[in-house]
């Protein structure tokens, strides 16, 4: 089962996310622009194309299509991985391409490809680093762990093995 924890880590991962709470609802934006929000009654709304509205909808039978080009589901109906892949979808369709461009790029790093950024990380930390704009390990000196930490697909080891290799 996944929680709004996770929802709230996963979409403040991206860049330029802002988080607003009104009326009992938690929204998540990119320039303003809502791409996923949690409901008081615990129903996940993710902005995204007509296209990703019926891929989800195909995948998960309690979705529903909701106006202004979206879809709802009950948070404890999508597990965590699945969750993480449609907020990326509706945050890639609502953020600016200038953002948006270097997200999706991320999304095909292969660990041990990306700037001087080290294999071991392996590909999840490396396509979150690549997607926030960090490629190499002078940018990664540049951060906390609690910074890097908040990327997900970046977790204690990924970052173990990162100050290691920038103390090389």
């Amino acid at each position: 089962m996944t929680t709004p924890a996770q929802l709230r880590r996963t979409a403040l991962s991206y860049p330029e996310t802002a988080e607003l709470a009104v009326a009992g609802t938690v929204a998540f934006t990119v320039q303003g622009k809502e791409f996923a929000a949690l409901r008081p009654d615990r129903q996940v709304v993710l902005r995204m194309t007509p296209s990703d509205v019926d891929e989800l909808r195909a995948a998960h039978p309690t979705a529903r299509r909701v106006a202004r080009a979206g879809a709802r589901l009950p948070i404890e109906d999508i597990n965590g991985q699945q969750l993480n892949h449609w907020v990326r979808r509706a945050w890639l369709a609502r953020a600016p391409k200038r953002l948006a461009a270097p997200v999706a790029a991320a999304g095909t790093a292969v660990a041990g490809e990306v700037g001087d950024l080290p294999r071991a990380i392996g590909s999840p930390a490396t396509r979150a680093l690549h997607g926030a704009g960090i490629t190499t390990l002078a940018q990664i000196a540049e951060r906390s762990d609690a910074e890097l930490l908040a990327l997900h697909g970046v977790g204690p080891k990924a970052v173990r093995l990162l100050r290691e290799e920038a103390q090389d």
